[in-house]
């Protein structure tokens, strides 16, 4: 069997770049930061490309069993209750090595191009190595609490990262609401990882999630206002995931994350921050199926509901990064679906498999995504789809591979996405029929944003660029996306039922081609509806907004749910909560401690003259003393 523990230094390269280019980057050359950064990467990459084909294909491991190569004792609260870090190679964190790698040399190298004469050029490589050595500390964690703790740091690298540009207010506003919404869902995380490990007296995820396992036992009959505690700790254990992947209700968060650079957005609205919420439910997925399955069907419906919520408003938006965030929501909730709706041995697997998937397919055609819109904005320095038009006859290569991950995340035949989308929508159709409908319609609204997105990009109306015109981006850009586009037009390709199952077994699993024909159909039609509004310049699209009314007014302004969520903080929390706990700071608690001061000040002043210096004071006060404390003690006695 291969030895596994040289995974350790997939994520330890980041972190020793991000110290060496944060501590020293500003004694040389920006790009000399930018090249180590990359180069690191892209070790740490092979390392992971390594890792996969061991444990996938050269038939070293037996039925791709759970490693742990490395397992250090960290904290020990009692015998049984201790906190390790160490490293746990399955089939899901070996993809998540793959995925968060690739999508990270990426951004570092594309980033070489789209950043290069920023101010501030190795503080961004510096942030963008610690967030890739957080978020694979994350994936590799063999417990809980270590999972948390890399969690965190990926929380605080991202608040650098979007808040990267800070001497500009939206971006500042941006990064403390990413940080703040996220606090509060990793605070129910918290709380859900105390009382999980309360009740089973483990953080390890080999005992949580071993097939049979008895440690659950004890915990049956302890409830809460009438649910059982286990249910209440996997509940907010989802909290926390929710928070990460933006589900509704911590969904606002996502969009004004856009304020960061573009290749930031790729990587943590792509394949990395933003699935750590699916990867946290896969990992503790038999706790959810065997012990919570109530619980599962939530995470489902919650799933279900972002995914159309979110697709709605992105067939409104016109900056083009807003849209890929709202498809990005959309797309995580249909991850979610597939676990929601999954069962767990043999092909009753399938919903896992295929959210395990979508999350593969999905890291390809979205990085693509949010790629090919930078080097859109890079050429004509602007988010807005109404300073664009007619692009492809400026940037072939950004039109063809653009092109290519619409019709990825169209589900298009033979494309990455169609394998993975259909699989969800196949397992939901055995399991939730409401679940499925509901994938359904939102797959192919999410066909029309994603067009509608690239005619009036690349199509519609022929802009006049006037002095600056657009051109192609330098090969260190086209280079990512042309990589990416090869992912996104194969990547479904893999036979990915025989990697990556519940129960470690390979699923035998074939797709019905005649059921994956309504899919497809609604994907084209939302095609159409976008290449006959949207092709060329017309005043259909106005049309069907007036027509829409009020209710394309409330998707533009995203259903006013940051508006709600101000006037909860502002006018509820901060002007009524907060005002009178203010007060009473101000006038109980401070009125009290003034109090205090002012007793003590009057008393002070009564009796500083006994400090006068004067000897013969100090004499009789001495002597008055003694004789009122000798009489006191005769007159105690006789009495």
């Amino acid at each position: 069997m291969v030895d596994f523990s040289y995974t350790f230094l997939i994520p330890l390269i980041p972190l020793v770049v991000f110290l060496i280019t944060g501590l020293l980057g500003m004694k040389w050359k920006p790009m000399v930061s930018g090249i180590i950064g990359t180069v690191g990467l892209l070790i740490a990459w092979l390392l992971s490309l390594y890792t996969g084909y061991e444990y996938f294909l050269a038939h070293t491991v037996e039925h791709y069993q759970t490693i742990i190569p490395i397992n250090m004792l960290w904290l020990s609260f009692t015998n049984s209750l201790q906190i390790h870090m160490g490293v746990l190679i399955d089939p899901i964190s070996v993809l998540m090595l793959i995925v968060v790698t690739t999508i990270s040399l990426m951004a570092h190298m594309y980033s070489l191009g789209y950043m290069k004469g920023e101010t501030g050029f190795a503080r961004y490589y510096a942030f963008l190595s610690l967030f890739t050595f957080s978020m694979l500390g994350l994936v590799l964690s063999t417990n809980i609490f270590q999972m948390y703790i890399f969690w965190e740091l990926v929380g605080a690298s991202s608040f650098l990262l979007i808040g990267f540009y800070y001497t500009k207010p939206s971006a500042v506003a941006a990064a403390k609401k990413a940080f703040i919404v996220t606090r509060f869902a990793d605070f129910g995380f918290l709380v859900g990882i105390l009382v999980l490990s309360f009740l089973t007296r483990t953080f390890d995820f080999s005992k949580l999630t071993e097939p049979g396992t008895t440690i659950f036992a004890s915990s049956a009959g302890v409830t809460f206002m009438g649910v059982s505690a286990l249910s209440w700790a996997m509940s907010l254990i989802f909290i926390g995931g929710a928070g990460k992947s933006a589900m509704f209700p911590f969904h606002i968060w996502l969009p004004d994350a856009m304020e960061g650079p573009t290749p930031v957005s790729s990587l943590i609205h792509a394949a990395t921050m933003v699935v750590a919420g699916v990867y946290l439910v896969a990992r503790l997925f038999p706790i959810y199926h065997f012990q919570t399955p109530q619980v599962l069907i939530m995470i489902g419906y919650v799933g279900g509901f972002t995914s159309l919520f979110a697709a709605i408003i992105a067939m409104t938006q016109f900056d083009i990064k807003r849209v890929l965030a709202y498809s990005t929501l959309s797309q995580i909730g249909y991850m979610m679906v597939g676990l929601g709706v999954s069962g767990f041995g043999g092909d009753h697997g399938l919903g896992y498999m295929a959210g395990m998937f979508h999350l593969f397919t999905h890291s390809m055609f979205k990085a693509l995504l949010f790629l090919g819109a930078g080097s859109i904005i890079h050429a004509v320095h602007s988010n807005e789809m109404k300073d664009m038009g007619g692009l492809r006859k400026y940037m072939p290569i950004t039109h063809i591979t653009f092109l290519t991950a619409c019709l990825a995340i169209s589900g298009v035949p033979p494309f990455a996405g169609f394998f993975s989308k259909d699989e969800i929508l196949a397992a939901a159709l055995e399991s939730n029929k409401l679940l499925y409908w509901t994938e359904y319609i939102t797959a192919g609204l999410t066909s029309f944003y994603i067009f509608r997105l690239y005619f009036r990009i690349f199509w519609g109306k022929n802009t006049d660029y006037g002095h600056h015109t657009p051109h192609e981006s330098p090969w260190v850009m086209t280079v990512p996306l042309i990589f990416l586009a090869l992912g996104s037009a194969f990547g479904g390709w893999i036979p990915f039922h025989d990697f990556v199952t519940p129960d470690l077994a390979p699923m035998v699993h074939k797709m019905e081609w005649l059921d994956t024909i309504p899919s497809v159909l609604i994907g084209l039609v939302g095609i159409f509806a976008a290449w006959y509004l949207y092709k060329k310049e017309s005043s259909r699209p106005k049309a069907v907004v007036d027509f829409l009314g009020n209710l394309h007014t409330w998707a533009y302004h995203k259903f006013y749910i940051d508006e709600i969520y101000l006037f909860i903080t502002r006018k509820i929390m901060f002007g009524m909560i907060a005002t009178g706990i203010a007060w009473f700071d101000r006038h109980i608690v401070d009125g009290f401690m003034f109090g205090v001061a002012d007793v003590t000040m009057a008393l002070s002043g009564k009796i500083k003259k006994f400090q006068s210096g004067n000897l013969q004071e100090y004499a009789f006060v001495y002597v008055a003393g003694a004789l009122a404390l000798v009489l006191t003690l005769l007159y105690v006695f006789v009495k």
